[in-house]
């Protein structure tokens, strides 16, 4: 193996960098602070004044440790449904923890925002969840406090594929794959919502908020003329002892959790997929310094080499075709004592055996001849894939036409698309156009995608978009015979990169779920081992075949 990276040398551009990242995770963890509020302090209040925990307090009781729930999709909603008071973390809080030493997906409901109801994210949240769920075989807990949609926007989460009914489809295929399902109903559970604890494979109900039924109170008298109150409608006692319902009847949360504690802890053992693992051992350099590494504006070049070497175990790599491709790394690795296949941009400006030089960032033919190859080795040897994408896209122009970039490429995205081993993507910085797709962007299905707190989506970079645009707009004035002075033009640019550049940050990605989280850069030796040991959990991986590649 070879050693890679060096001391840092807190020089005036290290020093800058690491005060930027730094201050971006700042912003970051405060706004996290604010959205884990759900409904804000008065909505906590009455909450709680029913003698309920709230959302987060009863995920801190039923996982072992608190620091070993990894929460995703924290920021889905946010800035989004503005029109209807927001929706914080969507009203529902979801990621993976253990409970008896067992990683679980768990979900909340948190009935301090809108009384739980689901928003079109939600939906697809929760979607996710399970999505996790089934690719992993990890066990699913559903605490559920909610009033059902929220109707406003019920054409926009009850009718199609991937809208709610998906979600109690998906509660009787996990229950065929034999991955099991525990629901507590701990508040409201109305109409298609009450499917999905009663679709799990047990259900628990909390004495006096539980209740479950499809038509409340009200809508019963005004449909049939019936009058009856929610808790003889489907109270805990009814849908227990009368109906049979629901399994358990518990007095409160506590006493739910922990019975659900107890349920789990008889869980037999499950055969795992055998990746390789070996004793964990720190990089050589503090993964802090990642921050330092990483320039404030993503167009400027950087050691890739450098940020690896504060993730792999002893900052040792295997590399393949190292002097090879170079705007892309390619290396066998350890995390956490976990073996890897990474696959790393390279933002360094690199020189070829012609000394020609090329951009970092950028991928070209060889590049991609050389991914490709070393993506079909990790398949054949069962090693996880680890993507950490910077990147610009493919090489353009007629030198790249002729040397047949499109094929090269194609075959990239073709190994990336029939991979079968768990695929772990990180984006470092851009994450441009096809570079999305061949370093295994969210549409290529890695298990999980993170973000750091600089990075970028878009089809191209905010200032080629910019210009594009530009150029349509002042073909749409000259048509209408209208003037534009050159301010005019500066000003109408600037705006556009300003609404362009709103849409390419990671907050809006993860608003949108195209990512997983958006995480602390020192914290990615522990998301990349969570992933790969919540991978571990599924023994079935399918044969590898990419199909035809153009040679």
């Amino acid at each position: 193996m070879k050693k890679i990276g060096s001391s840092i040398q807190e020089n005036e551009t290290y020093l800058k960098r690491d005060d930027y990242q730094r201050e971006l995770l700042r912003k970051l963890n405060a706004l996290r602070d604010k959205i884990k509020l759900g409904g804000g302090q008065k909505a906590i209040e009455k909450h709680k004044a029913k003698g309920k925990l709230t959302a987060r307090e009863r995920i801190k009781k039923l996982v072992d440790d608190e620091k070993s729930f990894f929460e995703l999709s924290l920021f889905a909603a946010h800035d989004m449904y503005n029109e209807y008071g927001g929706a914080p973390s969507s009203g529902t809080i979801y990621g993976i923890g253990k409970i008896k030493s067992k990683n679980h997906v768990i979900v909340a409901n948190d009935a301090t925002v809108k009384a739980g109801a689901w928003f079109p994210i939600t939906a697809k949240k929760n979607l996710r969840a399970q999505e996790i769920a089934m690719e992993n075989h990890l066990p699913i807990i559903y605490l559920v406090d909610s009033a059902g949609v929220f109707l406003p926007l019920q054409d926009e989460i009850f009718p199609d594929k991937e809208h709610f009914g998906r979600i109690f489809r998906n509660n009787a295929v996990m229950s065929a794959m034999g991955i099991p399902q525990i629901a507590a109903i701990m508040g409201p559970c109305v109409a298609g919502g009450a499917y999905l604890p009663i679709m799990s494979d047990e259900a628990l109900i909390v004495e006096g908020e539980g209740s479950v039924f499809l038509a409340g109170s009200h809508l019963v008298k005004a449909a049939i003329g019936e009058v009856i109150n929610n808790e003889q409608l489907g109270g805990a006692r009814v849908q227990s002892n009368i109906s049979g319902v629901t399994d358990y009847i518990m007095k409160n949360d506590d006493e739910c959790i922990d019975t659900i504690r107890s349920l789990v802890s008889k869980f037999g053992e499950r055969p795992a997929a055998g990746f390789n693992r070996e004793k964990s051992k720190p990089p050589l350099y503090s993964q802090k310094e990642i921050y330092g590494l990483l320039p404030e504006d993503t167009v400027k070049p950087y050691d890739m080499y450098e940020v690896i070497a504060r993730i792999v175990d002893e900052s040792s790599i295997d590399e393949y075709k190292a002097g090879y491709g170079k705007t892309l790394i390619t290396a066998y690795a350890r995390i956490d004592g976990w073996a890897v296949g990474i696959v790393a941009n390279q933002r360094l400006v690199v020189k070829t055996e012609t000394n020609e030089m090329q951009v970092g960032g950028v991928i070209y033919s060889d590049s991609a001849d050389k991914a490709t190859r070393f993506i079909m080795n990790c398949n054949q040897r069962k090693i996880p894939l680890v993507f950490l994408q910077d990147v610009t896209g493919f090489m353009v122009g007629s030198r790249a036409e002729h040397g047949g970039i499109i094929k090269d490429g194609a075959k990239m995205v073709n190994a990336v698309a029939n991979s079968v081993v768990p695929k772990i993507t990180i984006i470092v910085g851009n994450s441009f156009g096809a570079g999305n797709y061949a370093m295994c962007g969210k549409a290529y299905d890695p298990r999980f995608i993170f973000a750091y707190p600089n990075d970028k989506i878009a089809v191209m970079g905010s200032s080629q978009a910019s210009s594009v645009l530009l150029d349509i707009k002042l073909k749409q004035v000259d048509k209408e015979e209208k003037h534009f002075t050159e301010n005019d033009k500066k000003k109408l640019l600037d705006e556009i990169a300003k609404a362009y550049e709103e849409k390419n940050n990671p907050l809006y990605a993860a608003a949108r779920l195209w990512i997983d989280e958006i995480i602390d850069p020192a914290l990615t030796r522990d998301y990349i081992s969570m992933c790969i040991e919540v991978a571990n959990n599924n023994p079935e991986i399918p044969k590898f075949n990419t199909g035809v590649i153009q040679t």
